[in-house]
Order: structure tokens, then sequence, then C-alpha cells
């Protein structure tokens, strides 16, 4: 997910979210919207047990990563390219919900794959959604994030 003007900055200095606990969040239903609990869906992914087979499902562990203020998983799933020294993650942003709406290439098959997707979000009772077009790119094996465009 790229960023946007409501979203935090990398030079943000608001205070770090305190993600749960994470046995509590293991049995509870993924964040991502697939039918699975967190921990058999995302969560294996933002443990490094397994490894996001998919752009899409790597695009959908992110939006996870976001909403549970997972930050080394969010840098570490980023292209080394284009990743930033740090993602400062907003307090006040509460993620809502997550569609995904196409996706090109990106499979076990592929080395680029984009993923269409609308994010919903609450950021101080102010309702929103993030569009965007992402791309993803293999590298060293592993599906990582490139950038993302806006979609209006």
């Amino acid at each position: 997910m790229a960023r946007r003007p409501t979203r935090p900055t990398r030079n943000s200095s608001a205070a770090r979210p305190t993600a749960a606990p994470r046995a509590s969040r293991d049995a509870s239903p993924c964040l991502c919207g697939l039918p699975a609990s967190y921990g058999e869906c995302c969560g294996r992914f933002h443990a490094t047990t397994a490894a996001a087979p998919t752009a899409e499902r790597l695009m959908r562990s992110r939006y996870s990563a976001f909403a549970v203020g997972n930050e080394p998983y969010l840098l570490n799933s980023w292209h080394p390219a284009t990743r930033p020294t740090r993602v400062d993650l907003d307090p006040a942003m509460r993620w809502a919900g997550l569609e995904i709406l196409a996706t090109t290439e990106g499979s076990a098959f592929h080395t680029t794959g984009t993923v269409t997707f609308r994010a919903r979000y609450t950021r101080r009772g102010e309702e929103g959604t993030l569009h965007e077009r992402s791309r993803f790119e293999r590298h060293e094996g592993a599906w990582v994030y490139v950038d993302g465009t806006f979609v209006d």
C-alpha cells in the first residue's frame, strides 16, 4: 500500500500502536477477509513461518500488517529498491475492510504481478477508502511490494 496524505508518513512522530498479544490474535478471524483464522492465514506470514505464495496473498498480508501495526513485516515485505527506512503507523487509523478488485499475473508461475484493491478505514471518526493498484515482484524468491498507484 502506497502513501496517501491521510496515511502515516515516514517522518511522523506519532507513538507506535501496541499490537494485541499474539495468542489472542491467532484464533481471531483474519483481517484480510479470507475465511481463516489470523494464525492460519496472514499470521504465519507475519511470523515468517511461511511465505506468501502469490502477489495477492502478499497484498492481503500487508493489509493485515497495517491493521495490527506490524512495521517489521511491512518493511521486510517491501522491495529493497523502494523500501523506506521506516513506516510510522498512525495510531488513529483503523482499517475496516479489504476488497480485492483485480489481479494480473502474480502466481507461482510469474515474477511480477499487480493487485488492485480498495481498503476501507476510519481515522478520527472520518471514514475513507484507499483505492490502489500495487505492483509486486519476486525478490530472492519471495514476493515483495514494489510500489502503488492511486486509482480514483
